[in-house]
């Protein structure tokens, strides 16, 4: 990085480099520069360095783990990597149409935000400003069980239904009280959370809490945060709960479908054996999805599960993907091998943890002129015609 900085500053003394005033802008950014607001950043990786920079050691360590080794919280984006993009030239791409209709709403962009817990630990408005910038920017967004703000505020921030996702815990009962609420606060639709059935092994985490000398109750309770203290689960007792449901079966998709008038999908699966159960017992769609690498360590990234999944569905209900997206073109690869809609959470968590409500809104306009870009450079005049066609497997 020394010898780096040194070129930087032998090229911008050069009198050859002082004729070239485009290039000794941007050379004069240091890599390890931060931008000073949201608007300059040119990636989502931008935006992460701003907010690694703001967010306390253990609530990153608690966003950027992944379980185990962390194999497939690599592998969910390496995966996209495997795949080119087969351009088209000529085809009239002068009006572009991104638009996807979910379960009848129709959304500015298949790209959408995953649910994520206590966002207020990467900033003080946490989901509130997410839904804001939801709203700006017709997206849908997910709002997670564990959530630090309320569904009812949540919803009227984003001033237009929202989806809930539920992790069902030890008491299934307790789950159904949590769906029941998130659909009188107008909710859409219900995601019920399969992929952590015994709890998991997040070192990253830890060990990045090792490090945070703040006093715990700066922003939790005496005894840490648990999920059952958190705002979903007021006027619930959790003494005896566990955040964990190893008794889990299909029969509870068919039971909360009879529960509910949302929508219901089965989130975290990645086999076709799965999905086709899923659609078997009253799913009304399938989240590919292995929580952001932090489930199982299956090595085996969301984008390579896609395609059997959506096999097995054969189109009867819609299938979203979320796991290692940082770029528009990962997400037309998603879409390419048959995805609905693409999932995000890190990349807008770095936004949020960044500058707030105008780093969502970054993020979501960062890969959305992306993927535009791309949808362009594959003769994709809409989402329907980013199809296998679009794509390369590399050897």
């Amino acid at each position: 990085m020394e010898d780096r900085r040194a070129f930087l500053r032998f090229l911008s003394a050069s009198p050859l480099y002082a004729g070239l005033p485009l290039a000794g802008a941007a050379l004069s950014q240091t890599p390890d520069a931060l931008v000073d607001k949201a608007g300059d950043a040119l990636d989502v990786f931008d935006l992460e360095k701003v907010a690694h920079r703001n967010i306390p050691p253990a609530h990153w360590g608690y966003l950027m783990t992944g379980v185990d080794a962390e194999e497939t919280l690599r592998a969910n984006h390496e995966a996209y990597g495997r795949y080119q993009l087969r351009t088209r030239r000529l085809v009239d791409v002068s009006k572009l149409d991104m638009g996807i209709d979910l379960f009848g709403t129709r959304y500015a962009s298949p790209i959408f935000l995953c649910p994520v817990g206590g966002q207020r630990s990467f900033q003080a408005e946490g989901e509130l400003a997410v839904a804001r910038a939801a709203k700006g920017r017709n997206t849908l967004q997910v709002l997670s069980t564990v959530s630090s703000t309320g569904v009812e505020d949540v919803i009227k921030a984003r001033e237009a239904p929202i989806w809930y996702q539920l992790y069902t815990s030890s008491d299934l009962d307790v789950a159904m009280k949590l769906v029941a609420r998130a659909e009188r606060a107008g909710c859409s639709a219900v995601a019920v959370t399969v992929d952590l059935p015994a709890g998991r092994n997040t070192e990253t985490a830890m060990r990045l809490a090792r490090t945070d000398t703040r006093q715990c109750t700066a922003c939790h309770a005496a005894t840490g945060s648990q999920f059952f203290t958190r705002p979903m689960y007021q006027g619930i007792d959790g003494s005896r709960l566990s955040n964990t449901s190893p008794a889990l079966t299909w029969d509870f998709i068919r039971r909360l479908r009879d529960h509910t008038k949302m929508k219901v999908l089965v989130k975290g699966l990645e086999t076709g054996e799965d999905a086709a159960l899923a659609v078997k017992y009253g799913a009304d769609g399938v989240m590919v999805s292995n929580h952001g690498g932090r489930a199982t360590e299956t090595g085996r990234a969301t984008l390579e599960c896609l395609p059997e999944v959506v096999a097995a569905v054969r189109g009867r209900v819609p299938v979203l993907v979320d796991g290692g997206v940082r770029r528009g073109t990962d997400a037309l690869k998603a879409l390419a091998l048959g995805a609905t809609a693409v999932g995000i959470g890190r990349p807008y968590i770095w936004g949020l943890g960044a500058f707030g409500q105008p780093g969502v809104e970054r993020t979501l306009d960062l890969l959305n002129n992306e993927l535009r870009l791309a949808m362009a450079g594959v003769g994709a005049r809409s989402v329907r015609e980013i199809t296998p066609a679009a794509l390369i497997r590399k050897a």
